[in-house]
Parts: structure tokens; sequence; C-alpha cells
């Protein structure tokens, strides 16, 4: 994808990995678009970037993300990049919960990139030059055993994400995925931002920009500390990377 002179939206744009993109973006001379549920965050950011704007969307709901993605094209006709951000982490205990954790996990993080996905595209499908960037995570390829439905949805979007570029191969919409190591965010709680076993979030973006600014016809985006994860397997070392991370809290 071209860095600069885009139109970009950005579910889950409030915080974490999310905002960090919209303000790296922002910096390099795009019109970013910030998406979420509710609207203080939002509007923090916002604030804090001037010419960002901002919508709302329930990503649990397809007809509010039908009625989203209306919204967005129809102020915003130039826009040319989605990226697929907005996700949930619970950890789920499946001897014990009811399944409303799993549940809300698959709509948020699976169903509703798949959703928006399928909404935005024909839109996408105009422009000259677009781009579906869809961030799944390490865990998709090593999953963490307190983090099931968590570890599944990025590994099905993983899949997903593989699928939909085949089949946009010959059309002007190319498919990315990032795939983030753990990063100093609150995805999991406050306590994440600042573990000292988390990379840090400004470190995380901006190796990730550098990975795209280097490589405009790139697949997926990975940062040195999330490749022991995405190769485990092909390394011979998922069942160390699996150990690993059943040691984690």
């Amino acid at each position: 994808m071209k860095m600069k002179n885009n139109t970009i939206l950005i579910t889950g744009g409030g915080s974490g990995i999310g905002r960090g993109l919209a303000e790296a973006f922002q910096a390099l001379g795009n019109k970013v678009i910030i998406a979420g549920r509710g609207t203080k965050k939002l509007e923090e950011t916002v604030t804090a970037n001037p010419g960002m704007d901002f919508l709302t969307v329930d990503m649990t709901q397809a007809a509010d993300i039908e009625r989203f993605a209306a919204e967005a094209t129809e102020r915003f006709p130039e826009l040319n990049v989605l990226i697929n951000n907005a996700g949930i982490m619970r950890k789920e205990l499946f001897a014990k919960h009811n399944l409303d954790d799993a549940v809300a996990t698959v709509e948020t993080n699976l169903l509703g990139p798949i959703r928006l996905t399928s909404f935005m595209l024909p839109h996408l499908q105009q422009q000259a030059e677009a781009t579906i960037i869809n961030v799944s995570s390490g865990l998709a390829f090593v999953p963490k055993p307190t983090h099931p439905t968590y570890c599944a949805t990025k590994a099905a979007l993983h899949s997903f994400s593989i699928s939909l570029r085949v089949q946009l191969e010959n059309t002007s919409v190319s498919v990315i995925e990032l795939a983030p190591p753990y990063v100093q965010t609150e995805l999991n709680g406050p306590e994440q931002a600042t573990d000292p076993r988390a990379m840090p979030l400004a470190d995380y973006i901006e190796e990730s920009i550098r990975i795209l600014t280097a490589d405009d016809k790139i697949d997926e985006v990975l940062v040195e500390n999330v490749k022991i994860l995405r190769f485990a397997e092909q390394s011979g070392k998922f069942d160390e990377a699996l150990s690993f991370l059943k040691q984690m809290e």
C-alpha cells in the first residue's frame, strides 16, 4: 500500500494499537477516521490529533456495522483503507464459564471484521488503489490457553485474510495482516500497559510502519518480537512456545 494520501478507517482506534496506528498514519500525511463503541476515548484521541475524525459502531451488531459502513463511505467518499483492529480479550475457564465471553469475543473479533469487510468491499473496489489490513495476533499461531476463544478468533482471522487476499488478487484491493506480539496496551487489563515482558507500544508502531514503508507488496507485517510465535511450528519450537504461554498469567 502507499503510505500517504490515503483516507483510512480504523476500528478500535481510540486506544492501544489502533490509536498508535491512527496517529502514525496521520503523521505520514493521511486522512484518518477512527471508530469504536463509546465516544470518550474517541473524543480524547481526535482532540489530541486535530484533523482526525471519529464515528461510532457496535462491532457485535450486524445492522449497526452496515449502518456504520454506509455512513463512513458517504461522509468520506475517498476512503480507501480499512483497518480491522477492534477486538476484545477475555480470560476463560471453560469448565466454569457460561459462554457469554466466548460469544462476545467471536462477534467482536471475527464476525465484526468479516461483516465490515463485506459491507465495505463494494466501495473499496471502486477505488483506484485500496487496502484492507486485518490485525490478528502472534497468538493466532501459538495459543495462550487462558484465552482460548481470543486465540481461536485470531487464528480464524489469519486464515480469512489469506483467502480474501487470493480472492482479491486481480482487483485494486490488497489485503495485509498485522500480527502483533505481546504489546504494552490495556487489551488484557491495565497491568499489561506496564508489563516489562510486553513490547512498548511506540516501538511496535514504529517497527510496523517501517516494515510497511519498506515493502509496498507485503502480505504480513511481522516485527521481530512476534516471529518466535509466527514460525514456532516451522522451527520445531511450538511446544516450547506453548509451555511458555501456559506459564503467563
